[in-house]
């Protein structure tokens, strides 16, 4: 059962580590425009499943006005996550993008300090301040903040704080989110199709088949990691997690030639300094209050 759940999780997150070849096939198509079809297909997908599997019933009775409300705050965020990555990726900034799912795990170290009053132990407080410096040193090497990734890194982390409240699976929560999503997209899309600026119909024949499959290469991860979640231990999830954002930096660096000057690996450096920290005290704490032995990576 572990094995398998491994394996789904490693079919996940190199899918999302694929990412950046599948959304630079469309870089001819603005990102607004892919975001909406992403949603429109993503909802639709997920409706057809749901009546294929006679869930619609239940989808329908887990709605509720809470439930509406606080998937409408998640949806903006990650809207705006899918946003902003889409767009890095199509402006060719894979590398930058990738930094953002690298210190995401430490953002959301920070915003449970802040919600919730969780306590920082010293390990952790040394992560969190080797990223800080990695960000800063990258701002002031290239005279700019890396604000693609930090957006990365905030709105994932607070869509997870968001969801920590909602109160559906991720099956249905999806599909809410999507479905809150769907009538803007749609408007959005017609109103380009009317103003004669759509792409859909419009381009080649791959990026039409493309813009369809925005809706399945967003669903099939999601469904491997809602399968992996249960049967694989979390230290081994947060080890596999970093197989998404390694993916995505090597495609940046030897598939589109995006520099990786000396600067850049000196701040990307200090990030994952602060990760293998942040992995090793998470170990240590938990033998510490489990009072088991260390698990090895993929031990249950």
């Amino acid at each position: 059962m572990q094995k398998n759940g491994v394996l789904y999780a490693i079919g996940a997150y190199t899918i999302w580590g694929l990412f950046p070849i599948y959304w630079s096939q469309l870089e001819a198509v603005p990102a607004l425009q892919l975001i909406g079809h992403r949603i429109a297909w993503s909802f639709l997908l997920l409706m057809f499943v749901l009546v294929v599997s006679r869930q619609i019933s239940s989808f329908r009775h887990s709605l509720s006005r809470r439930a509406i409300g606080i998937y409408l705050g998640a949806a903006f965020l990650i809207s705006t996550n899918w946003y902003t990555y889409v767009w890095a990726v199509t402006h060719g900034l894979v590398v930058e993008a990738s930094l953002g799912y690298f210190i995401n795990p430490l953002f959301s170290i920070v915003l449970g300090m802040i919600f919730f009053g969780e306590r920082l132990r010293p390990l952790q407080w040394g992560s969190i301040a080797f990223a800080t410096i990695g960000v800063v040193y990258l701002t002031f090497s290239f005279g700019s903040l890396p604000w693609i990734a930090l957006v990365l890194a905030a709105t994932f982390g607070l869509y997870g704080l968001v969801k920590k409240a909602a109160p559906l699976g991720s099956f249905f929560g999806l599909t809410l989110e999507t479905g809150l999503l769907f009538v803007p997209a749609l408007v959005y899309l017609i109103l380009c199709e009317a103003t004669g600026t759509g792409s859909f119909l419009h381009s080649t024949g791959l990026q039409d088949w493309l813009m369809i499959g925005a809706g399945l290469v967003t669903i099939v991860p999601l469904l491997l990691f809602a399968a992996a979640a249960p049967r694989v231990p979390l230290s081994t999830i947060g080890l596999l997690q970093y197989l998404n954002p390694t993916m995505q930096l090597l495609l940046g660096v030897f598939a589109y030639h995006e520099p990786f000057t000396r600067d850049r690996l000196i701040g990307f450096a200090l990030v994952w300094l602060s990760l293998v920290l942040f992995w090793i005290e998470g170990l240590y704490a938990r033998r510490i209050a489990g009072g088991t032995p260390m698990p090895e990576l993929g031990e249950g």
